[in-house]
């Protein structure tokens, strides 16, 4: 495919290849931008700017449910495309469609409620002739830099937002997986969007992402990736709005009062979808001693079940990784583990990028496995004594992401959702649950910022105050 650039589809000498990191056969061949296309970008982005700032907040609705429309007609196209550009098992990627469907509509109402409010200045001493409003105004132009693990949703995350808002915007999509989002910038020109109001610039991330970030006229950057990119951007901005969707290692507790079959279900679900390759998957498990034995020979059947396999066949629910190389380092941290005293119950053996479903059992906090990001089909699990050495257990992470505990205690509950140091907290269910109107970001080395429309709109808008003095 090619790139879109300064209002039209262009070509460049230098391509990448995108590959299917299921069998490694060539899907596409995409531009390789250089820094000379990001300045042509951004003084197309400009202009698109201004021609968004000429349409109404209806007319912006209009054109993102056009949008909704259009990907629903190519709804299977969608879902093929990014399961082969990322190795996603077909129902997964059908899933993901459906829920950019859902968040382009929610863009597009949130254009509809963008507003300010009055503020009462009589409210202070000698302002009784003041008035005072706010006005909530796009911010320009907004970078989104999205990750290779959900190539539709996420940058639909990002787009959408700035768009319903009045934005132009330029999206850097992942090397490996660029073709969702070129097919999406496709069906927002076809909807109606003005023609520079929206950039897709393909190509490494390394050669081009400084420029992108760190140029004047950009005025907001989105990423969602790694905690060490997501750094690196932070000190090359500069004075930008920021919002930064970094790693985890999300915790799930498990009390003695939790029914073990539901916990096991449910993390095979949060555990191994997308081949782990999820910033929220269940990684650290940590069960009370009461069933520590009885939650893992649940859990044990139920992930050496996994349809493994071609992630475009129907019953397949495991596929590749997204890089041989990843498999590979999920591998190596695996019998790393094993060596030092963890015992694999079951998986772990790789073949190219296919790596089985992995249980790691009596693992240690200053394993890899427990303490780094995995973003692998492998779950960790270790004992805890009591709600205290859980909840203490949960929060000896930089990370703060996303957490979940499984207890029919409601103290306890509360006590979980109080104490730990996440942005998202789930009772009764894994770490990986995500409705696409919530606000959705984490703590501590998790990032910065809120997603999900209602709450990504006021991250790319400025808040202007209006005095009238009389």
């Amino acid at each position: 495919m090619k790139m879109y650039l300064g209002g039209e589809w262009v070509e460049r000498d230098q391509t990448v290849s995108v590959l299917n990191p299921y069998d490694g056969t060539t899907i596409d061949t995409v531009p390789q931008a250089g820094v000379e296309d990001v300045a042509l970008a951004v003084k197309s982005a400009e202009r698109g700017f201004q021609a968004m700032k000429a349409i109404t907040a209806f007319d912006r609705y209009t054109i993102l449910m056009k949008t909704v429309d259009l990907i629903r007609e190519r709804h299977e196209e969608f879902a093929r495309t990014l399961s082969a550009e990322e190795g996603k098992v077909i129902n997964e990627a059908r899933t993901e469609v459906d829920r950019c469907i859902q968040t382009i509509t929610w863009s597009a109402e949130e254009a509809k409620r963008l507003g300010g409010e009055t503020i009462p200045l009589d409210a202070s001493p000698g302002n009784a002739t003041k008035f005072g409003f706010t006005l909530r105004v796009p911010v320009g132009v907004v970078v989104a830099i999205s990750p290779f693990n959900f190539p539709l949703n996420l940058v639909a995350h990002k787009v959408g937002p700035a768009l319903a808002a009045g934005n132009s915007v330029i999206i850097k999509p992942a090397s490996d997986t660029p073709l969702s989002a070129l097919k999406l910038t496709e069906v927002l020109l076809e909807a109606g969007i003005p023609a520079e109001a929206i950039q897709c610039v393909t190509g490494p991330g390394g050669a081009i992402g400084d420029a992108l970030v760190q140029h004047p006229s950009v005025r907001k950057v989105t990423f969602t990736g790694s905690q060490e990119v997501g750094e690196h951007i932070m000190r090359t901005a500069g004075l930008k709005k920021i919002t930064m969707e970094l790693g985890s290692n999300s915790p799930l507790v498990v009390m003695p009062d939790a029914d073990v079959d539901k916990v096991a279900a449910a993390t095979v679900a949060g555990g191994y979808s997308n081949a782990g390759q999820v910033c929220i998957s269940t990684q650290r498990v940590i069960v009370d001693t009461e069933i520590y034995g009885d939650y893992l020979d649940a859990l044990k059947p139920l992930v050496e079940a996994i349809p493994t396999g071609n992630p475009a066949e129907e019953s397949v629910a495991l596929g590749p990784m997204i890089r041989e190389r990843d498999a590979v380092r999920v591998g190596e941290w695996i019998d790393e583990a094993a060596a030092g005293g963890a015992t694999v119950l079951a998986g772990g053996e790789r073949d190219g990028a296919m790596l089985s479903a992995a249980i790691i059992a009596d693992v240690q906090s200053d394993m890899r496995v427990y303490r780094e990001e995995l973003f692998g089909p492998a779950v960790t699990v270790t004992k805890a004594s009591g709600v205290d050495e859980a909840i203490e257990m949960a929060n000896d992470t930089r990370f703060g992401l996303a957490a979940a505990i499984f207890t029919q205690n409601l103290d306890t509950a509360m006590r979980f959702a109080l104490e730990v140091d996440s942005g998202n907290l789930n009772i009764n269910w894994n770490t990986t649950f995500r409705a696409d109107m919530m606000p959705y970001g984490g703590l501590k080395d998790s990032g910065l910022g809120k997603e999900g429309p209602p709450y990504a709109i006021e991250e790319m808008t400025e808040l202007k105050m209006v005095i009238f003095h009389r």
